[in-house]
Formats: C-alpha cells, sequence, structure tokens
C-alpha cells in the first residue's frame, strides 16, 4: 500500500510561485522506494485530469508543454517526499493537483489511467 499527502497549495497572483509537496508512506512505499515513478497531474473544472510533470526512478522528468521552463519537478528519497516548484504561475495554472505514483515495468506515458496510487489533492488558485 502507498499514501500520498500533497501539501503546499493555495492562492496566488499571476507571476508569482508555488511549491507543492507530497509525502510518500506505507509498506509498498517502503519496500520498493527506488523503483517508482512519481508524478504531479492537475484537474481543473470541468476538465481531464492532465499531467504535469513526472519523474522516473533514474531521475529522468518530463513535462507537459503548457509547464515547461516554469514548473520543476523533483524529488528527495531520504525525506519520501516529491516536490513541484512552480514558477511564474498563470491564471489557467488553476486546479486541483495531484500527486501519484507507480511502478513500471516498460515503456510508460503520462497518462492518469496508468497511475494507481494517488493522493487527495491540493488546489492551487492562480488570479
Amino acid at each position: 500500500h502507498v499514501q500520498l499527502v500533497e501539501s503546499g497549495g493555495g492562492s496566488v497572483e499571476a507571476g508569482g510561485s508555488l511549491r507543492l509537496s507530497c509525502e510518500a508512506s506505507g509498506y509498498t512505499w517502503t519496500t520498493n522506494t527506488e523503483m517508482f515513478t512519481m508524478a504531479w497531474f492537475r484537474q481543473a473544472p470541468g476538465k481531464e485530469r492532465e499531467g504535469v510533470a513526472a519523474i522516473d526512478r533514474d531521475g529522468s522528468t518530463i513535462y507537459s508543454d503548457s509547464v515547461k521552463g516554469r514548473f520543476t519537478i523533483s524529488k528527495d528519497i531520504a525525506k519520501n517526499t516529491l516536490y513541484l516548484q512552480m514558477n511564474s504561475l498563470k491564471p489557467e495554472d488553476t486546479a486541483m493537483y495531484y500527486c501519484t505514483a507507480a511502478i513500471f515495468y516498460e515503456r510508460w506515458r503520462l497518462r492518469a489511467p496508468d497511475f494507481g496510487y494517488w493522493g487527495q489533492g491540493t488546489q492551487v488558485t492562480v488570479s
């Protein structure tokens, strides 16, 4: 089992910054930490959940075109924590942001159905 708890959301003016955190725990996480791919998704009202950024087990990262150059994903294995640094925020970044994790044994894509563990989300509002 994997538990994911997000924090760091809030309200900010356009151009501002926020840093989201996601703390992972649970037996499955503890015994397989190095094998997980982790990611951030977001979902705005009336829209589908979309992938924002991901970091693979080897530390490689991918970003959606909409956030590339503004957001940075990172992880601290010792702290069991995933981060998303968000700079130059825009109103269109307003959404619920979710942390997610999965173990992949073959090539993967940043698609919500492929990730099995999810947090409850943290709201980001940019005005």
